[in-house]
């Protein structure tokens, strides 16, 4: 009985709660039961498109990595923009990445990483998960490219996850 009474993404709850009382006018009894009522209400119908969450998460690692990929979006823009401006002709591929992380959500988040940083773009992932194919804008190898993601990204990744 408690389980189905349960909130079973209490962050999504808290948010949905919160953005109700936000968009409500006002405070008050009424759009604080509603808010509840849609808080409880949705992640239980939503409940079975949720992933199930990784079994180890170092989330104190999180912030370090926040950072990094911070740094090299700003560090990339800058080259990005250099070579726009550049004589220079840039010298785009397409690089079969092999993954070695295993988590779906840890491959989702670097997939995200590499199209978030100016330059590079995640196209597509293998069916079986094990290869990313990846776009750079820029690179004279593939190996290059393939060491800087598994140093920079996919090792602090799988630390995290596994």
């Amino acid at each position: 009985m408690l389980g189905r009474l349960s909130f079973p993404q209490p962050w999504l709850s808290l948010l949905l709660f919160s953005i109700w009382q936000l968009l409500a006018d006002g405070v008050g009894g009424g759009s604080v039961v509603v808010g509840l009522i849609l808080a409880w209400g949705i992640p239980q119908l939503t409940q079975s498109f949720w992933p199930e969450r990784p079994a180890v998460f170092k989330a104190w690692r999180l912030p370090g990595y926040l950072l990094l990929v911070l740094w090299d979006i700003v560090i990339a823009s800058f080259e990005v923009a250099w070579l726009i401006i550049s004589p220079r002709r840039p010298e785009p591929m397409f690089i079969s990445y092999p993954l070695q992380l295993d988590c779906p959500q840890a491959i989702a988040i670097l997939a995200s990483t590499i199209s978030l940083t100016p330059g590079t773009v995640t196209a597509d992932i293998s069916d079986d998960h094990k290869i990313l194919l990846i776009h750079a804008l820029d690179t004279r190898t593939a190996e290059e490219v393939i060491e800087a993601i598994h140093n920079r990204y996919e090792k602090p990744l799988m630390e995290m996850f596994q």
